[in-house]
C-alpha cells in the first residue's frame, strides 16, 4: 500500500510538472545558428522584447544569411550610431501574431510587421511546400517557442526606404 501511494504521488508530480518551455531568444540560442541575429537583437535593444513578447512570428536569418551581406555590413549596423537602422531591419523580420506554414493559402499574402514608424508588410508566398518571404526562402518552418514561432530564412530581408 505504501509503495502504491508513493508511486501514485510520483506519477502525479511528474504529470503536473510544467515542461521547461523556451522563449524565442532561448530557442534561437539553443539552435546554435543564430548568433549574429541574437547579437544584433541585443545591440538594438530588442532581445528582451523577443523574449517576453507574446504571439510573435520571427523570420530568423541564419548566420550564413548574415554572411551573405556585403563585407562590413553587420559590423557597421552593430555600431551604436546605427541603432535606428538596425532596429528597422530587425523589426522587418517580426510579425506581431503567430503565423504557421499551415495557415498560409497557396498564394501570396501581405502581413504587417511590427513597426517603428511606417506601415510595413512582408509578401509571404506559399507554393506547394515552399514558402518565401520577400526575397528569402524559408528553409525550416514552424519552430515553436513558448511565445511564438520561428521560421528560419536564408537571406536577411532589408526593408525599402
Amino acid at each position: 500500500m505504501k509503495n502504491t501511494v508513493i508511486g501514485t504521488f510520483l506519477a502525479l508530480t511528474l504529470v503536473a510538472a510544467p515542461a521547461s518551455a523556451k522563449n524565442i531568444v532561448e530557442t534561437a540560442s539553443a539552435a546554435g545558428s543564430f548568433s549574429t541575429l541574437l547579437a544584433a537583437a541585443k545591440a538594438a535593444g530588442l532581445a528582451d522584447a523577443l523574449a517576453t513578447g507574446k504571439n510573435l512570428t520571427v523570420f530568423a536569418p541564419t548566420d550564413e544569411a548574415f554572411a551573405k551581406l556585403p563585407a562590413g555590413t553587420v559590423e557597421t549596423l552593430l555600431k551604436p550610431e546605427n541603432k535606428d537602422q538596425l532596429i528597422a531591419i530587425l523589426s522587418y523580420h517580426v510579425v506581431p501574431r503567430k503565423l504557421t506554414a499551415n495557415m498560409l493559402p497557396g498564394r501570396a499574402i501581405h502581413v504587417k510587421t511590427i513597426k517603428q514608424s511606417n506601415d510595413r508588410t512582408l509578401a509571404v508566398t506559399k507554393a506547394g511546400h515552399a514558402v518565401t518571404v520577400d526575397n528569402a526562402n524559408v528553409i525550416k518552418a514552424d519552430i515553436k517557442a513558448d511565445n511564438g514561432i520561428i521560421h528560419v530564412i536564408d537571406t536577411v530581408m532589408l526593408p525599402s526606404s
